[in-house]
Formats: structure tokens, C-alpha cells, sequence
């Protein structure tokens, strides 16, 4: 796993090292007397016990065989898998197509009373028309070199709006007026999603809010993010998909998600830029 930009990673993966650090001072082993009863070279050892590398599983029983610590090999690959599950690269996620993905994160909506999401770059896919998400989706597949599953993915995602209508959940989402503009698809499909906006509005489960591209920024633009509850952020890269849980990083999503929301307009002037964005299509 490359080195991630979350510093909950980053964390987790040095709590991990140390983790193996201690083993094998435990047992009374220098690294390279380590490094030789694992059959590797000592530069491995180095870079895992500074939390450059990431330990394989084999590599944590060999560890854990070395240091006679057979009985924490499996606890340690645990929490070496839930490391791994904070930085989650995009190519890897979808390696066998996207629908795999998209059920994921219903699973993860369904279980989320709340859920505050920014959004930069696109619509959130709860909100997402048919024509819409095949678009996304389609541009998404071409650009990772990964499967085609573009038409099944499509129902998972849109499938997601149910949500929006039952269960009791509630979505405060914040839009910047970019979103509005960033076409996807052809005109006809971006109206369509425009127009689709305005129905969900008047939902008793959604806050929708539109931060102009004439505001005053308090909080920079950043990348998108999704907040479930108080419990876990999941950030939107390029290349990666980085899940926060860190206390103080949740709370700095939460601070920036209120005064992104304290930027947004809502109601008449949110709609009034959807329809102007709808009436450039034309």
C-alpha cells in the first residue's frame, strides 16, 4: 500500500509497525537475526518496522514464527487488513468491475442514519439519474483501464436512492455550483439530472445546498467526502478511496462540512442555479 495522505492511515500502519517492533525485541532478536529466519533481506525488515512497507500475511506469520509469537499471527493480519481497508486504490476496488463497489456502499448507506456529503466534482450517486451514472461510470471504467460492468453497476448505484425515501435516513448534501456545470454526458442527459435535483428538493430526508461560484470562501474547495453519522469519513481521490475514523479528523470534516453548509444557499436561490445551469444547456 503506498504511503496514504490520511493521516488515520498513516497511524494505523505506524501502530502496526510498532506492534511488530515489539515482537521482536520481545524475543530478543535484532533485525537482521530476524530478517535471516525469515529468508529476506534486512532492508524489508527496516522498511516494515518503519511503516514504509506493508507486511503481507505471510510475511506477519513468518514474523510472528520467528519471534515465537505463532498465537498473534492471526490478530496482527487482522488489523494489517483493516489498515489496508483505510487507502483503497480505485484500480484495486474495481478490478473485477464496479457493481461489486456499488453494493458496498449501499450496505454502508442503509446502515448510516445520517449522512453529510460535499461534493465537488459531481452529483452524489444517491441523487444520480440512470443516464447520468451509465455516463459517469462509463468515463470512470475507460479512464482506469478496468472490467465493464458499467450496466450492472448502474442499477446497484441508482438503486441507492431508495434510501432517500425510506428507512428514516436523512441526507444533508452540499454542492458546489461547479456540479452544476461540469457536464456529463450529453446535454439532454445533464438536464435530465439537473431537473431530477429540483424533484428531490422538496424531500422531507434532504437538505440540498448550492455554494455559488461568486461566495466567500471560508473553507477552501476540497475533494469530496462523506460523512456517516459521527462515525467514519470516506474521501474521494483521483486514485484512491482513504476512510477516516480518527477522532480529531472526524471532527475537522465535521467543522468543514458546517461552514461549507454556512457558504451553500438553499431553497429559491439553490434552485434558481440549477435553472440557470439547465438554461445553458440549451
Amino acid at each position: 500500500m503506498p504511503a496514504s495522505p490520511s493521516s488515520s492511515a498513516q497511524a494505523a500502519r505506524e501502530a502496526l509497525a510498532v506492534r511488530l517492533s515489539h515482537l521482536r525485541r520481545d524475543a530478543g532478536l535484532t533485525g537482521d537475526e530476524l530478517s535471516v529466519l525469515c529468508g529476506w533481506h534486512p532492508a524489508k525488515t527496516s522498511r516494515i518496522q518503519g511503516a514504509k512497507a506493508m507486511p503481507t500475511d505471510a510475511d506477519i506469520r513468518a514474523w510472528c514464527a520467528a519471534c515465537s509469537a505463532d498465537d498473534q499471527a492471526d490478530d496482527l493480519i487482522a488489523t494489517a487488513r483493516a489498515v489496508d481497508s483505510m487507502y483503497q486504490e480505485w484500480r484495486r476496488l474495481h478490478r473485477n468491475g464496479m457493481r461489486r463497489l456499488q453494493e458496498d456502499v449501499n450496505a454502508t448507506v442503509a446502515q448510516a442514519a445520517h449522512q453529510r456529503v460535499y461534493a465537488s466534482n459531481v452529483v452524489p450517486g444517491f441523487f444520480q439519474t440512470p443516464a447520468y451514472a451509465t455516463a459517469l461510470l462509463e468515463s470512470i471504467t475507460a479512464f482506469q483501464g478496468t472490467p465493464n460492468d458499467v450496466p450492472e453497476a448502474v442499477a446497484s448505484r441508482v438503486a441507492r436512492s431508495r434510501f432517500l425515501y425510506e428507512g428514516g435516513h436523512r441526507f444533508a448534501v452540499v454542492l458546489e455550483e461547479a456540479v452544476l456545470r461540469h457536464r456529463i454526458g450529453s446535454p439532454a442527459t445533464m438536464a435530465g439530472q439537473l431537473r431530477h435535483l429540483l424533484t428531490l428538493m422538496p424531500l422531507a430526508s434532504v437538505s440540498l445546498g448550492v455554494i455559488p461560484f461568486a461566495a466567500a470562501r471560508t473553507v477552501w474547495p476540497l475533494e469530496a467526502f462523506y460523512l456517516y453519522d459521527d462515525k467514519r469519513v470516506a474521501v474521494e481521490t483521483l486514485t484512491a478511496r482513504i476512510s477516516v475514523v480518527q477522532p480529531r479528523e472526524l471532527a475537522d470534516y465535521e467543522r468543514a462540512f458546517s461552514a461549507l453548509s454556512k457558504t451553500a444557499v438553499y431553497g429559491d436561490q439553490a434552485r434558481a442555479l440549477i435553472h440557470t445551469a439547465i438554461d445553458t444547456l440549451r
